[in-house]
């Protein structure tokens, strides 16, 4: 594929993924009418897997800029202790609840997830974390959709994730993101639980 790359992720990776998170905010779309702080949703969806371990993260260059990436963190009950103890308190502060300064409704949004006890987890919204332990973001631009990059990603990801033995890994998509539903069903999500909001799907690690 002419001018394409997928690689591991690099930190001064981090300003191109935020604009990437931002511009797929809204169900695959761009989501930056929807916040007055282009850094906001990227504080919580990219950035902090790439702190954690971004040896499981990866993205895909067009031209030799990141166009695309996939995140993830192979130990799920372990990635949320880590964000509850170490990322999200200074982020708490920095977007406290009830400022003064008037958040949109898809900020509010991100700020109750921030604000939310991420440790200890609820195992019996998790009923699958048994099997599937690992969780994945990935989102795209559209200049490098419909290549096969995120079938690319994916594989790249799983392959890291049997170097540690990680049984399973689960994603969550919207119900309106239909071509996404589609996509991961071809290679080999199953539906784990329906949500009024969408789905959590699965894959097995074999």
């Amino acid at each position: 594929m002419e001018n394409l790359d997928v690689r591991r992720v690099i930190f001064s990776d981090l300003p191109y993924l935020y604009e990437i998170c931002l511009k797929t905010g809204d169900e695959g779309k761009d989501a930056t009418p929807l916040y007055n702080d282009p850094y906001l949703i990227g504080h919580y969806y990219v950035a902090p897997y790439i702190v954690y371990q971004k040896s499981m993260c990866f993205v895909a260059e067009h031209d030799n800029y990141p166009k695309g990436y996939i995140v993830s963190a192979p130990d799920t009950a372990a990635y949320k202790l880590w964000l509850e103890d170490y990322w999200l308190p200074p982020i708490r502060k920095q977007f406290p609840k009830g400022r003064k300064v008037k958040y949109t409704e898809d900020e509010e949004k991100i700020i109750n997830l921030i604000h939310k006890q991420q440790y200890p987890m609820d195992v019996s919204s998790f009923p699958w974390l048994s099997d599937y332990p690992a969780h994945l973001h990935i989102d795209l631009l559209p200049i490098i959709q419909k290549k096969g990059i995120g079938r690319i990603l994916i594989e790249k990801l799983i392959d890291n994730l049997k170097k540690q033995n990680v049984s399973g890994i689960y994603l969550n998509v919207g119900l309106s993101n239909s071509g996404a539903i589609c996509f991961y069903k071809k290679i080999g999500f199953t539906i784990l639980k329906e949500q009024d909001w969408g789905y959590t799907m699965g894959k097995i690690i074999d």
